[in-house]
C-alpha cells in the first residue's frame, strides 16, 4: 500500500530571500513532505544574491486543496507576488480552507494583499510592521506566532522556529 505524503507549496518569484525558501524547502523535504515549488511561470527564479531555484509548477496549475500547507517566502518577492491574482488567490483560498499557510519576513505583504490578516495576530519584518496593521492584524515582535492556522515568523534567523511551528502545525 502507497502512502500518501503532505504537500506543501513554497511560493517564488525574483529576489526572494535564500534562506527563506531554501531552508523550509531542504527541512520540509527531510521531514518526509512532498515540496512543490509554484511560480507565475514554469522557469528559473533567482534570489537577491543570485541563487536559482527552479519552479515545478505554475499558479494556474495548481489549487489550494492540493496543498497542506502554502509557504511565503520573504524578500522582495513577496512585491512581486501580489501582483498576480492567481497567488493572491491561491493564498486566501488555503487559508479560507483551513489549509497552514506560513509567511515570514517580507511575505506578509501578501498576507495583506490576500485579504486575510482582520483580527490575526501576527509578526513580520519590522519595515512592513505598519502594512500589516492597517490590514487589520495585530502585530506582535516574537520569533514565530501561530493565530489558527496562520504562522508567521520575523526574519532568517527565526526560520528554525519557524520550519518547528509548520511542521508540528502539519501533523
Amino acid at each position: 500500500m502507497t502512502r500518501t505524503r503532505k504537500s506543501v507549496a513554497i511560493l517564488v518569484e525574483d529576489l526572494y530571500q535564500e534562506l527563506e525558501v531554501w531552508y523550509p524547502l531542504l527541512r520540509f523535504r527531510e521531514a518526509g513532505l512532498k515540496v512543490v515549488v509554484v511560480g507565475p511561470e514554469r522557469r528559473e527564479y533567482t534570489s537577491k544574491l543570485g541563487y536559482p531555484v527552479l519552479a515545478d509548477t505554475t499558479m494556474t496549475e495548481v489549487s489550494a486543496e492540493d496543498f497542506a500547507a502554502v509557504i511565503i517566502p520573504g524578500g522582495y518577492a513577496p512585491d512581486r507576488m501580489r501582483r498576480y491574482p492567481e497567488l493572491v488567490n491561491l493564498v486566501r483560498d488555503a487559508d479560507r480552507a483551513g489549509k497552514i499557510v506560513a509567511a515570514i519576513c517580507h511575505g506578509g505583504w501578501m498576507l495583506a494583499s490576500a485579504g486575510i490578516l482582520q483580527d490575526r495576530t501576527v509578526t513580520c519584518y519590522f519595515a512592513i510592521r505598519d502594512d500589516l496593521i492597517h490590514a487589520g492584524a495585530r502585530y506582535v515582535d516574537q520569533e514565530v506566532v501561530r493565530d489558527a492556522n496562520l504562522i508567521t515568523a520575523r526574519k532568517p534567523e527565526d526560520l528554525p522556529a519557524f520550519c518547528k511551528s509548520i511542521l508540528e502545525a502539519l501533523g
